[in-house]
C-alpha cells in the first residue's frame, strides 16, 4: 500500500484483505464451513488418567484441540486436573495422612485397629503406652508417583479420645488406676 502523507509518500506492506494472505480466493464456498475448512462442533475424547495425578497437574492430548484452517494440523487438548478431597485421608504429595483417634484404654494397653487406605482397610498394632501425636508409617500404602517411580506412605497420626463424662464406676476405676 502507498499513502500520501504530510511527510511524503509512505509505503507499507499488509496482508491482502481479499484472500487473507492465502494466495487464493475460494469462489464456491462450502455451505457448511463457509470456506474455512472446518466445522464447529464437539467431540467426546477418552483419555487414560495416570495413577497419582494431583491438583493442578496437566495432561496433553495431541491433535484433539481446535481444528486448524484449511486442513492444517489440529491443536492439542490440555486437561487440567482438580482433586476432590477424601473424607478421611489427607494428601501430602504422594503420602497420605490419617488422623486416628483411639480410646485411652487402647493407648494404655495396646491393641489392633483398622485404618482406611486407598485400596481398602489395613490393620495396625498400637503398642502398649502409645502417646498422642505419635506417627506410624505404613510403607507403600500411599499414592503412586505420577511419573511411575515409587509409591508414597500412609502416615497414621495417633490422637487419644479422652471422655468428657464418666459414670461413678468409671471414675472409681480411673482413681484407682491413678494410685
Amino acid at each position: 500500500q502507498v499513502q500520501n502523507t504530510f511527510f511524503g509518500r509512505m509505503q507499507s506492506q499488509t496482508v491482502c484483505p481479499v484472500c487473507g494472505g492465502e494466495g487464493r480466493v475460494i469462489k464456491d464456498k462450502c455451505s457448511k464451513c463457509s470456506g474455512e475448512g472446518y466445522i464447529k462442533g464437539s467431540e467426546v475424547v477418552e483419555i487414560n488418567i495416570p495413577a497419582g495425578v494431583g491438583e493442578g497437574m496437566m495432561l496433553t492430548v495431541s491433535g484433539k484441540g481446535n481444528a486448524a484452517r484449511h486442513g492444517g494440523v489440529s491443536g492439542d487438548l490440555l486437561v487440567v486436573f482438580e482433586e476432590e478431597p477424601h473424607p478421611e485421608l489427607i494428601r501430602d504429595g504422594n503420602n497420605l495422612i490419617y488422623n486416628l483417634c483411639i480410646p485411652v484404654t487402647t493407648a494404655i494397653l495396646g491393641g489392633e485397629v483398622e485404618v482406611p487406605t486407598v485400596g481398602g482397610k489395613a490393620k495396625i498394632n498400637i503398642a502398649q503406652g502409645t502417646h498422642a501425636g505419635k506417627t506410624l508409617r505404613l510403607r507403600g500404602k500411599g499414592l503412586p508417583s505420577a511419573n511411575g517411580y515409587g509409591t508414597g506412605d500412609l502416615l497414621v497420626v495417633i490422637d487419644i479420645d479422652i471422655p468428657t463424662s464418666l459414670t461413678s464406676e468409671e471414675r472409681k476405676a480411673v482413681e484407682q488406676l491413678s494410685k
